[in-house]
């Protein structure tokens, strides 16, 4: 995506334009028949186009490492398979590694994706996650070759990304268009009984009451019952995540989510600690519309100079578990 949130073609670099935008992700975007489960993922701060391609590729690569080495502890997987498919979506989000750095990027990506602004983020985002739902095969559906279960989609954020995501999926609860996620043509319901079956947000960067003040409408209520979400929203946080903690209080006069995890919420919250991987994340742990995951025995490393802390240390074999256990669950 370019400043503005808007879609870039991957060949010249310049805009897609809003009429070719479904074909466009029809002609580079199709779900492969072998995938169990789609994961969207969405860099944060000070991420190069190549650098989000390698920690899309870090995460699988420890995903299918973790379920390897243990695949008992997920015995959902291990029985109706596990073959990932990465979705990245690339946004440009480097600055100086400075408090007036994150600043830019943190108005950068306020621009880009606010629902209420000239950005396209939402828009587009929310286009591609309803293209998505709409192509993968539901589970519950009749069985195709090398799927039996069906197609799983999971979406994951980092930092900044985890605004674009939760935008975007509010963006698509006002919609009501047919190529957004999961809308019946009659009607504010569903057009089947799940969506995204799980949000990952790691570390991200919002005010701790953003669900209240920014996404107020991402779960289903009696005001907004087609929320497209059906799985819970998870974020982890970390107290030597310095970006996202020092930096956030100074600008926003509270500390952001990924240091002190979400506060107020329009639904009840859960909270218990990242796991090691000895030890089995419980459907009771993560089965709730919120869950805050305290990392702050994991996630750690920074150099001691580096002014955002331990803000990036998520790519972990604890945060590939954390990912596993989500789409076992999801099953």
């Amino acid at each position: 995506m370019d400043e503005t949130g808007w879609l870039l073609d991957a060949d010249t670099n310049e805009p897609v334009p809003e009429q070719r935008l479904r074909h466009y992700f029809a002609e580079r975007l199709v779900p492969p028949t072998w995938a169990t489960d789609i994961f969207v993922y969405v860099h944060g701060w000070q991420t190069s186009p190549s650098f989000a391609h390698r920690t899309a590729e870090r995460l699988l690569a420890l995903m299918h490492g973790t379920l390897a080495v243990a695949p008992a502890r997920y015995r959902a997987l291990e029985a109706g398979g596990f073959i990932p498919w990465f979705v990245v979506v690339r946004w440009p989000s480097s600055s100086l590694v400075t408090p007036v750095g994150y600043r830019r990027i943190r108005d950068r990506a306020h621009s880009m994706g606010a629902l209420d602004g000239n950005g396209h983020a939402a828009h587009v985002l929310g286009r591609l996650l309803g293209y998505l739902d709409a192509e993968r095969t539901s589970p519950g559906a009749p069985p195709v070759l090398g799927n039996r279960y069906g197609q799983y989609f999971h979406l994951v954020g980092h930092s900044f990304g985890c605004r674009f995501l939760c935008e975007a999926v509010q963006w698509a609860a006002d919609a009501r268009l047919d190529d957004t996620l999961g809308w019946s043509t009659a009607g504010h319901s569903p057009s089947r009984p799940f969506t995204a079956d799980s949000m990952l947000l790691f570390q991200m960067a919002a005010r701790r009451d953003a669900f209240l003040s920014l996404f107020p409408y991402i779960l289903p209520s009696e005001f907004h019952d087609g929320a497209p979400l059906r799985g819970p929203i998870v974020a982890t946080y970390s107290r030597h995540d310095r970006a996202t903690g020092f930096w956030h209080l100074k600008a926003e006069r509270q500390p952001g989510i990924g240091h002190s995890g979400i506060g107020p919420a329009p639904a009840p919250m859960f909270t218990t600690r990242l796991l090691p991987l000895n030890e089995q994340y419980p459907l009771s742990a993560l089965d709730h519309r919120f869950v805050n995951i305290d990392a702050s025995d994991v996630y750690v490393r920074g150099h001691r100079l580096n002014p955002a802390g331990a803000h990036s240390d998520h790519v972990r074999p604890e945060s590939a578990h954390l990912l596993l256990s989500l789409a076992n669950h999801s099953r």
